[in-house]
């Protein structure tokens, strides 16, 4: 037998002290009546009493002391070992360790946000297996999957720019490495998530992001860092911003199309880091249908307590030692007074389960909330918890507090009762959708009856895409509208994936499946809803005059020549399809093209017309076979610097230089 903190067992010392000390003051208080009062006086004025119990009392007080420091010390015996057996998942993370990680447009700078975020999904899904790949120019596994989250902490604290010889930022090569990862495991469904900036790729991406889907690897990219970017920091150059041969400084900025891109093609996700969503939260969410399986945990020793087998007899001591040393004669008196208290005093009701059913049943619904919270906590059992989370849930659901529902049926998921665990898939999907509807329409709930046609849905998705078209964008995170829409879609997308799974537990389920219909054919309008909106922006996106299209200018009497005003041209047909493509093929008066491809003099610019050493830009000749609206985005593509507007004074592209860092 061993202790587990041996230095109490020095407090035994004092169990003689008192002892000594305790016969040492009833001498001297044998003395003091010895002195006070005379022998032949002190058998009339003091009422003797025998020495027993209270020397008893004593006996059993330092016994009950001596235990009682023995069980603090905690005496224990070994027992062997054992290895622990839990459920998880492989979940292995793709961090960029390339120099624009360094950049500070996101506080301290992109690097530290990515390691703090690895963090808080480790701590978010303590049973997954997990492992970390660092990548620049070059990728390397840095910790492979492993149970051990400590370690592979310890690894990523550690981690900087420098531990990597080649710079660059190659996605491509680290997600071949993922994936060779991965694979080695045995296990179909696994997970990878990719933390960077972006980066121009090559065309090898499409073969890898096939390679991952065939592999069973679902994706989940995070960028870091704000399409505004700042300067590369590095300490060779002057005031520590890295140039290009040219001496200009460098510019990185978020690129999240590439990692938008992979994410899809693999059914993953993708998040922006720092935009105030809860990414732990979602990669669980989009990681939860994943198979899980048997993971063998760290070996651990087996110990056995033996502290009861002390406080146990402790506390019977201590009782004998108040008992021995108890004057019995005013317990009578006590007792009374006891009992004509406790009889003043009310009995507590205590809540029941029975209680909170018939409080639900009979529509008190806040009263059955608050009474089956209570007994889930004071539960003992994890399925007596599951249970009443499920009561709890459907109280709040009545009160159509959804948010509090979400809570209480996700607590149920953990029950062992696949008709529990059911019930519970489907109230959440419920719950999710009514969530969705309210953060459209301002928090009001979901009509009841449901609406026959989808005309409410329309229009309150076309006031909110007004809105969102002419609020102005905030210095910083998204707009309220597109919140909106975001909260919208992630809900109804879960609300979906909580009815499959009530139908894989209960294929006959018919309200699960008329509910995932109805909230597929929201998500399928909305979808519908947003492309018109695309569209009608394309389409509405304001163009450079075209001479020829649109009719006649008004410093312009016609175009062409005034003789041949009227007249069709040569190799024209004569049909409506083709009136655009003959106005922009203006001819002069001996029917050859001219070299402004306008129709006479007039449409040339004066001196002093138009920008100061500015020419005006030749149209874009139509081709065979297409259409007006075809030309004309085609048109918009041509001139699509005209669109982006102006560099930053002072900034460059972030483009590769010839010799990486």
């Amino acid at each position: 037998m061993s202790f587990a903190h041996p230095i109490w067992l020095f407090l035994l010392v004092l169990v003689p002290i008192f002892g000594a000390v305790a016969i040492l003051i009833a001498r001297l208080r044998g003395k003091r009546w010895k002195v006070f009062v005379a022998d032949r006086l002190r058998g009339a004025l003091l009422q003797r009493t025998s020495a027993l119990p209270h020397w008893l009392s004593l006996v059993f007080l330092l016994l009950s002391l001596g235990l009682m420091i023995i069980a603090v010390a905690g005496p224990r015996g070994d027992a062997g070992t054992s290895s622990e057996k839990i459920m998880g998942r492989n979940v292995l993370f793709a961090l960029d360790l390339s120099r624009s990680m360094r950049v500070s447009d996101v506080k301290p700078d992109r690097l530290a946000q990515a390691k703090v975020l690895i963090y808080e999904m480790m701590d978010a899904m303590p049973n997954d297996r997990m492992g970390l790949i660092g990548f620049a120019g070059n990728p390397y596994l840095f910790a492979p999957l492993t149970i051990d989250h400590g370690a592979v902490r310890e690894t990523v604290e550690q981690l900087d720019e420098t531990w990597i010889p080649s710079g660059g930022s190659d996605i491509v090569a680290a997600l071949k490495l993922s994936i060779e990862t991965l694979k080695k495991t045995g296990i179909r469904n696994n997970a990878l998530v990719l933390i960077s900036d972006g980066e121009k790729h090559d065309g090898r991406l499409d073969e890898v992001l096939r390679e991952a889907e065939q592999s069973g690897v679902y994706i989940f990219t995070v960028g870091v860092g704000t399409e505004e970017g700042d300067f590369v920091p590095h300490e060779e150059f002057p005031d520590n911003k890295f140039r290009d041969k040219d001496g200009q400084p460098i510019i990185s900025r978020l690129h999240p199309e590439v990692l938008k891109a992979i994410a899809e093609e693999t059914k993953g996700r993708f998040a922006v880091a720092g935009s105030g969503v809860d990414i732990p939260a979602l990669a669980r969410s989009a990681m939860s249908d994943l198979d899980q399986f048997e993971l063998k945990g760290r070996e651990k020793k087996v110990v056995v307590e033996f502290y009861q087998w002390m406080l146990g007899p402790a506390l019977f001591c201590l009782l004998v030692s108040i008992l021995a040393a108890t004057r019995w004669r005013p317990i009578a008196t006590r007792a009374a007074i006891a009992a004509t208290v406790a009889a003043s005093v009310p009995a507590a009701n205590a809540v029941s389960p029975e209680g909170a059913r018939s409080a639900l049943m009979e529509g008190r619904s806040s009263e059955a909330m608050s009474e089956f919270e209570s007994l889930a906590k004071s539960a003992k059992r994890p399925e007596d918890a599951a249970r009443f989370r499920l009561g709890e849930a459907s109280s709040a659901y009545r009160e159509k507090d959804f948010k509090k529902a979400t809570d209480a049926y996700s607590g149920a998921l953990l029950s062992d009762d696949p008709a529990v665990e059911r019930h519970a898939h489907l109230g959440l999907g419920n719950a999710l959708f009514h969530q969705g509807w309210q953060s459209l329409s301002n928090g009001e709930p979901y009509p009841d009856p449901p609406p026959a046609d989808l005309e409410t849905f329309d229009a309150m998705v076309r006031e909110e895409l007004q809105k969102w078209i002419q609020s102005e964008p905030p210095e910083a995170g998204e707009t309220e509208s597109f919140s909106r829409f975001d909260h919208l879609v992630v809900n109804w997308v879960d609300a979906v994936r909580h009815f499959d799974s009530a139908l894989k537990l209960d294929p006959s389920d018919v309200d699960a499946r008329q509910n995932r219909a109805l909230a597929v054919k929201y998500l399928g309008r909305l979808k519908e809803l947003l492309k018109e909106e695309s569209d009608s922006a394309k389409q509405s996106i304001p163009q450079e005059p075209q001479q020829g299209e649109g009719g006649e200018s008004p410093d312009q009497e016609g175009e062409g020549d005034p003789k041949e005003k009227g007249k069709p041209k040569e190799g024209d047909q004569g049909k409506e399809g083709d009136q655009g493509d003959k106005k922009d093929q203006g001819k002069g008066s001996e029917g050859e093209p001219k070299d402004e491809g306008s129709g006479g003099e007039k449409d040339k610019p004066k001196d002093g017309e138009g920008k100061e050493g500015e020419k005006p830009k030749k149209p874009s000749k139509a081709k065979p076979d297409e259409t007006p609206r075809d030309r004309a985005l085609r048109i918009l593509g041509e001139n699509q610097d005209v669109q982006k507007g102006p560099l930053a004074p002072g900034r460059n592209e972030f483009m590769r230089p010839e010799k990486d860092w």
